[in-house]
């Protein structure tokens, strides 16, 4: 699942964008609420980190990468430790 404080429709073209096929939640509202929890969000600005966290199915981060907001996540690591939890 992935989790984001984007809009749906922002996640949709995102998936689409990169070619994923997963389950997408928005955090829109109340806004950031997910994020908080995990201690990503950023009252400044109301948006989160650039965040990632992967738990499998059983509740467990497997993964976490937090990058800078201009930077961008390198998705083959991403996908590699998808991979590793599917």
């Amino acid at each position: 699942m992935g989790i984001s404080c984007d809009s749906t429709h922002s996640q949709r073209a995102w998936a689409e964008y990169i070619g994923i096929s997963l389950p997408l939640l928005s955090d829109f509202w109340p806004h950031g609420e997910v994020a908080k929890r995990y201690g990503v969000f950023r009252e400044q600005g109301g948006m989160s980190e650039r965040a990632i966290f992967l738990v499998d199915k059983k509740g467990v981060i497997r993964y976490i990468d937090v990058h800078q907001i201009g930077e961008q996540p390198d998705e083959e690591v991403l996908f590699d430790e998808l991979a590793k939890i599917r």
